[in-house]
């Protein structure tokens, strides 16, 4: 028989594979961080395309592959897809000492995965709005010296300065004051939904010039509470002009002009590019 443990560094191997992280960290923290401790005692509920099958048992093995283990069936909140979240996290590169921000931070899987990327001298304020998930990363987390769980709204509660702003809730539009939370040189990673039809994740880099973005791949978790919907003086772009979005902008430091993609009250996408070069 297989132990767990070599399941777990095997699962490991095919996050880091998958990523094409070359942060050696990504696999050992996956290695590390037991993802059954934040799914509640098995049998555990996968859901498969738009079905749902159980685990034979309560062996964690059955759920270190890349599979959606259901949290609220009722909300339909899952764990999240490993291959994917592995991916994102490669992308944003946490490191020791930064400060990140986790919306929607479900029972804390992925939060614990990045509090040990930015270990040590780093910190991850983690956003739950859903009470009983937060109570559980609360629970969860409480090993994780370096983590801070907030029962709370992550759209109307200002966000500490961060280097990394981790939002696994659709938007329609980035609320201005996720973007002003950034430091120079930070990055958010987000999934956009402007419209039904547009589901993309983007990356932002706040530079010396601006916000540079990279719609990067199709993508679609639940609705953020509060940031899901637009407004209906907004401009919803089609998917060419949403993939042709180079640059976010602020109102307040420059009106629309003639390169917007899309636009959303406060805040606008352009097709205009911007280096990556970290804004002093």
């Amino acid at each position: 028989m297989t132990g767990i443990e070599d399941v777990r560094k095997f699962y490991a191997r095919l996050m880091a594979a998958n990523a094409g992280s070359p942060d050696p960290r990504l696999e050992a923290v996956f290695a590390e961080v037991p993802r059954e401790a934040f799914l509640g005692p098995g049998p555990w509920t996968i859901i498969a395309g738009n079905g749902k099958i159980t685990t034979p048992s309560a062996d964690p093995a059955h759920i270190y592959q890349n599979v959606l283990v259901a949290l609220d069936n009722d909300k339909g909140i899952n764990n999240g897809e490993p291959f994917l979240h592995a991916m994102w996290i490669g992308k944003l590169a946490p490191k020791p000492g930064e400060a990140v921000c986790h919306i929607g931070a479900g029972t804390g899987y992925y939060t614990a995965a990045l509090a040990k990327l930015v270990s040590p001298g780093g910190t991850v304020t983690a956003f739950e709005l859903d009470n009983n998930l937060a109570e559980l990363a609360r629970q969860n987390l409480e090993t994780y010296g370096n983590v801070t769980v907030v029962h709370g709204d992550a759209v109307t509660t200002p966000l500490p300065p961060s280097d990394i702003i981790y939002v696994n809730a659709g938007v329609a539009a980035p609320p201005a004051g996720w973007l002003k939370a950034l430091r120079p040189g930070g990055r958010m990673i987000f999934p956009w939904r402007p419209a039904e039809r547009v589901p993309l994740a983007v990356i932002v880099t706040r530079t010396e010039k601006g916000f540079a973005c990279d719609p990067f791949m199709r993508s679609w978790f639940i609705p953020c509470v509060g940031a899901s919907v637009a407004d209906p003086a907004a401009k919803i772009p089609t998917r060419d002009q949403a993939a042709r979005s180079r640059s976010i902008w602020l109102t307040s430091d420059k009106l629309p002009d003639r390169t917007a993609t899309a636009i959303f009250g406060e805040v606008w996408f352009s097709s205009r590019v911007l280096d990556a070069r970290p804004r002093r």
